[in-house]
């Protein structure tokens, strides 16, 4: 005899009950095991080794400990764990670097009492041993405050901090901000308040896992780019929701097609992406400008902000997009993609070049300015 429909209602709100439980009794768990090692590498750097980032006498005394935890209690403390828990203690001294106010509701800041009170350090319940271990590899304390803050505001899981680390995305995001916006980005993570917060330059797209041909079309990466759509919205970044793909706009009789179309919740706005294979142009940048003010017009409204637009293009020159678009600008942007994981190098050089050539335009205008005065 099947079970009734009352039955099936039964079920399914003690099942929630017992997944409930365990997660709760996982996360319990893990926030221990976070603080245990915590404690650990804080004994063997403040204890064994006076406070000192290195023993003096060696890597003895860490290997012959991690040789007797590992016959008391098995797998966890081989060698090069208990390393990282050494790094785990300098890289986080005093406990999570999150603001208490990023951690979330009423229940992050209970959690934090509780754990201080207790004497250990607080740690976010969401992130694992494993987070840690991905962020104890990021030398530089800013970009590290930063995925730390993000990795629990967004629920990322390993891989996907994993992604982020590798992608350089605080260097990314850092890249257009000044050195005030860099302090903030490291100190409290990513907040989106202006249509430039959600640009990237470049955007990496090494999940579409396309090589660089020259036959690639445009519907070629459009359609992969939606078989993807989950990882493409984790590299877009905060609050971004599909609405379409291959929209219709109609200007007089005319059909034009935005390639993708998604609205930003943050932002309270529509965001617009053309894909361009080739180098941008100016007309590239014209015509997002009208598929940007056809939205506005026809497709926005009154509570919601500006639409936003993004000529997504594989080569573009930095000077003639600021020629081509006003000063005031805050509506059409243009950002590179790459079809790679860019190095910290090769990111490192074209932010000084980028810096020269702004530098540069900045010297022509104050000698046309001082033309003009004369």
């Amino acid at each position: 005899m099947p079970p009734s429909p009352h039955e099936d209602v039964l079920y399914d709100r003690t099942a929630q009950i017992v997944e409930s439980a365990r997660a709760q009794v996982s996360r319990t768990i893990n926030t221990a095991m976070v603080q245990a090692y915590w404690h650990i590498g804080r004994e063997i750097i403040e204890v064994e080794q006076k406070g000192e980032s290195r023993a003096g006498y060696g890597e003895g005394v860490v290997k012959r400990l991690a040789g007797r935890l590992s016959a008391r209690f098995g797998r966890g403390f081989a060698n090069s764990n208990v390393k990282r828990m050494r790094q785990f203690y300098l890289a986080f001294p005093n406990g999570s670097r999150i603001p208490q106010q990023s951690v979330g509701p009423e229940k992050g800041a209970a959690a934090r009492h509780q754990l201080v009170n207790r004497g250990g350090p607080f740690f976010p319940p969401l992130l694992t041993w494993t987070h840690y271990r991905l962020l104890v590899a990021v030398k530089s304390p800013l970009a590290r405050n930063f995925y730390e803050i993000e990795a629990a505001r967004e629920g990322w899981t390993t891989r996907e901090l994993e992604r982020q680390v590798a992608s350089l995305l605080y260097e990314r995001l850092a890249k257009s901000r000044d050195k005030n916006q860099i302090l903030a980005l490291g100190k409290e993570g990513h907040s989106v308040i202006h249509p430039r917060d959600i640009l990237k330059d470049p955007i990496v797209l090494e999940f579409l896992e396309l090589d660089e041909r020259a036959h690639w079309l445009e519907a070629d990466l459009e359609e992969t780019i939606i078989g993807r759509l989950e990882s493409f919205l984790l590299e877009l970044g905060k609050g971004f929701c599909f609405v379409a793909r291959q929209k219709r706009i109609t200007l007089d009789g005319d059909h034009f097609y935005v390639d993708l179309v998604f609205y930003n919740r943050l932002l309270r706005c529509f965001v617009l992406i053309d894909l361009k294979l080739g180098k941008l142009t100016h007309q590239d940048l014209g015509q997002m400008q009208m598929y940007v003010n056809i939205f506005d017009r026809h497709h926005r409204e009154d509570h919601e902000a500006p639409t936003v637009g993004i000529v997504l293009c594989s080569d573009k020159n930095d000077a003639m997009v600021r020629i081509t678009l006003p000063d005031d600008n805050e509506q059409v942007h243009a950002s590179r993609y790459q079809l790679y994981l860019p190095t910290e190098e090769e990111l490192r050089v074209e932010l000084e070049r980028e810096r020269e050539v702004a530098e540069r335009a900045l010297r022509f205008a104050a000698a046309d300015e001082k033309s003009d005065g004369d």
